[in-house]
């Protein structure tokens, strides 16, 4: 099982395939780790890996990674990690796939490391509305309860912060929408239509950036195979040369 390690953090992750790398982050909140990926409706473990190196992981304190929880936890920990993770492997640039929250974390290392980046693909990126903040906070409620019992170092006020630094912003909650407007990374996004992938989110993801290419259909019948094509051709025609 491979371990990246770094003083109290451990990153599991994977490899599969070759060619230029492809780092994802999968799906599942605050619970986002590879076993998700059976959930989506294609796996991009199994569609890119005959085309690129693909580079799957459990995000800290999900699937089987694990680290120190304290209350300046925020997004940019995580942004951390995953640049971490690339220095660890020796990866100087790739593509990124994220969806749900993996969404948040692709824009988060395009901002933090632009050149790192070729180009993005967001599948129903999470994001905040009026309707599903309560929601946000109920779903990292459930996951911090999981791991309570095992982490009686972290005070609740220090659970209460780490959630608010998380969650108590707009948008995608990691990044801005000025950035969002001033980024030049090409991303496709493929749609979201439901309480935490609301489709305002996607179409203002793809409003507001200025290389992106939005995909409404993707999650049933013929639209499935095409969607992953369109991903797949989409990062072929940004990978550099």
């Amino acid at each position: 099982m491979p371990i990246w390690q770094e003083g109290d953090l451990r990153i599991h992750y994977q490899q599969t395939g070759s060619g230029f790398p492809v780092l994802l982050f999968a799906p599942g909140g605050m619970k986002s780790a590879i076993d998700f990926w059976d959930r989506m409706p294609w796996n991009p473990i199994e569609v890119l890996s005959p085309h690129f190196r693909v580079i799957a992981m459990d995000q800290r304190n999900a699937g089987q990674s694990s680290a120190p929880i304290t209350g300046e936890d925020d997004w940019p920990s995580y942004t951390a990690d995953h640049m971490g993770l690339l220095d660890a492997l020796a990866i100087e640039q790739c593509h990124v796939l994220g969806c749900c929250i993996g969404g948040s974390y692709s824009l988060g290392l395009m901002q933090a490391a632009p050149q790192r980046v070729a180009a993005g693909a967001l599948l129903q990126p999470i994001g905040s509305t009026a309707e599903n903040r309560n929601a946000f906070y109920a779903m990292f409620d459930d996951w911090a309860t999981e791991l309570k019992a095992d982490r009686p170092e972290v005070t609740e006020s220090d659970w209460q912060a780490f959630r608010g630094r998380m969650y108590d912003g707009d948008f995608v909650y990691n990044v801005s929408r000025e950035f969002v407007q001033s980024c030049e990374t090409p991303m496709v996004i493929l749609e979201g239509d439901d309480l935490y992938h609301p489709r305002e989110i996607s179409l203002e993801i793809a409003r507001l950036a200025p290389n992106a290419t939005l995909i409404e259909e993707w999650k049933s019948g013929e639209a499935v195979q095409n969607s992953a094509t369109q991903v797949i051709n989409f990062l072929k025609e940004h990978t550099p040369n």
